[in-house]
Protein backbone atom coordinates (compact mmCIF):
# COMPACT_ATOMS: atom_id res chain seq x y z
CA UNK A 1 0.00 0.00 0.00
CA UNK A 2 1.14 3.04 -0.73
CA UNK A 3 -0.17 5.25 2.13
CA UNK A 4 -3.35 6.52 0.57
CA UNK A 5 -6.45 6.07 2.35
CA UNK A 6 -9.31 3.75 0.43
CA UNK A 7 -12.21 6.16 0.59
CA UNK A 8 -15.21 4.06 -0.03
CA UNK A 9 -17.35 7.38 -0.43
CA UNK A 10 -20.65 5.61 1.00
CA UNK A 11 -23.78 7.07 0.99
CA UNK A 12 -25.71 4.41 2.88
CA UNK A 13 -24.47 2.62 5.60
CA UNK A 14 -26.08 -0.20 3.85
CA UNK A 15 -23.29 0.17 1.11
CA UNK A 16 -20.68 -0.60 2.90
CA UNK A 17 -18.88 -3.99 2.04
CA UNK A 18 -17.54 -6.82 4.16
CA UNK A 19 -14.83 -7.75 2.51
CA UNK A 20 -13.17 -6.56 -0.94
CA UNK A 21 -10.82 -8.15 -3.52
CA UNK A 22 -7.76 -6.37 -1.42
CA UNK A 23 -8.90 -7.91 1.83
CA UNK A 24 -9.06 -11.38 0.31
CA UNK A 25 -5.96 -10.96 -2.00
CA UNK A 26 -3.99 -10.48 2.12
CA UNK A 27 -6.26 -13.19 3.86
CA UNK A 28 -5.05 -15.34 1.16
CA UNK A 29 -1.48 -14.77 1.61
CA UNK A 30 -1.80 -14.72 5.37
CA UNK A 31 -3.40 -18.55 5.35
CA UNK A 32 -0.29 -19.70 3.16
CA UNK A 33 1.66 -17.83 5.44
CA UNK A 34 -0.07 -20.13 8.51
CA UNK A 35 -2.67 -18.01 9.63
CA UNK A 36 -5.68 -20.18 10.29
CA UNK A 37 -8.64 -17.08 11.42
CA UNK A 38 -7.75 -14.85 9.10
CA UNK A 39 -10.02 -14.40 6.82
CA UNK A 40 -11.19 -11.40 4.29
CA UNK A 41 -13.76 -10.27 6.98
CA UNK A 42 -11.61 -10.18 9.56
CA UNK A 43 -8.84 -8.36 7.56
CA UNK A 44 -11.22 -5.72 6.19
CA UNK A 45 -12.22 -5.26 9.53
CA UNK A 46 -8.68 -4.81 10.96
CA UNK A 47 -8.09 -2.31 7.97
CA UNK A 48 -11.00 -0.07 9.38
CA UNK A 49 -9.48 -0.22 12.65
CA UNK A 50 -6.21 0.78 11.38
CA UNK A 51 -7.82 4.16 9.13
CA UNK A 52 -6.28 1.99 6.13
CA UNK A 53 -10.18 2.46 4.85
CA UNK A 54 -12.78 4.94 5.37
CA UNK A 55 -15.72 3.51 5.63
CA UNK A 56 -17.91 6.41 6.92
CA UNK A 57 -21.12 7.43 5.13
CA UNK A 58 -20.12 11.34 3.42
CA UNK A 59 -22.95 12.64 5.30
CA UNK A 60 -21.27 11.81 9.16
CA UNK A 61 -19.02 14.02 10.34
CA UNK A 62 -16.27 11.52 10.45
CA UNK A 63 -15.92 11.14 6.76
CA UNK A 64 -14.55 14.25 6.10
CA UNK A 65 -11.87 14.13 9.12
CA UNK A 66 -10.56 10.50 8.37
CA UNK A 67 -10.22 11.92 4.94
CA UNK A 68 -7.93 15.33 6.38
CA UNK A 69 -6.26 12.14 8.69
CA UNK A 70 -7.86 13.23 11.86
CA UNK A 71 -10.60 10.32 13.01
Amino acid sequence: MDNTLIDGKLERLEDAPTSTPLSQAIARDMKKRGFSFMGPTVVYAYMQAAGMVNDHVTSCPGYQKAREGLA
